[in-house]
This record gives structure tokens, sequence and C-alpha cells, in this order.
């Protein structure tokens, strides 16, 4: 089994909630925020002010994809803001072979579910 959670990024932001309703008429379930600082990939986009917006307007699991470096400063925002999941890059990860598991529970702490992406 398989969920597809269209990406916010793509959306007309001066429609967003629109465009929410649209993806879940068509069956969609989860939400992925983007969340890139510029430094870790070169665009910028959302932080938690975002998701702390669209958490009210939406029950959608939302899955935040932290494409920042120290994720680990990061994750406390975006749990407090209404994230559902929030996935970490392990090339992120500041000696990511002794720390993965630490920043994944760090996560778990807060509620929320945890998700690591490793950059091909």
């Amino acid at each position: 089994m398989f969920e597809i959670a269209p990406s916010i990024l793509s959306a007309d932001f001066t429609r967003l909630a629109e465009e929410i309703a649209h993806v879940k008429a068509g069956g969609a379930n989860m939400l992925h925020v983007d969340v890139m600082d510029g430094h870790f990939v070169p665009n910028m986009t959302f932080g938690p002010v975002v998701v702390e917006a669209l958490r009210p307007k939406t029950k959608s699991t939302l899955d935040c994809h932290l494409m920042v470096n120290e994720p680990e400063k990061m994750i406390p925002w975006f749990a407090k803001a209404g994230a559902d999941v929030i996935t970490v890059h392990y090339e992120a990860i500041q000696n990511p072979s002794q720390k993965t598991a630490e920043l994944l529970q760090k996560i778990r702490s807060h509620k929320v579910k945890a998700g690591l992406s490793i950059k091909p």
C-alpha cells in the first residue's frame, strides 16, 4: 500500500486553502511541506508559520520535510506548529552514524512521527 502526498510547493499560494481542498477531494490524505533553508539546498521555502496557518485549515496529515542544515534546531518549531510527520536528511545530521537514532527519537518525543530521507 502507498499514499500520495502532494507537495504544497506546487500550489497557487493565493488560493492555498482551495488547493488543499482540491487535493483532498482527489483522495490525498497527506500534504507534503518542503522546508528549504537556502543552505542545505539552494532554495528557500516555508517556515513553521506556514504549518501553523495550515493546521486549522485541514485534517490532512502534514509531512514536514526538513531540507535544512541543523534540523535538530527546527524540530520543536515544526512540532509545535502542527506537523504530524517530520522528515530529516541523513546528510544534514552532524556525525550521522552516531546521532541519527538520537535525532529520530527527538522527533518522536514531540509526539510526531519521524522520517529519514537519504539524498541520492
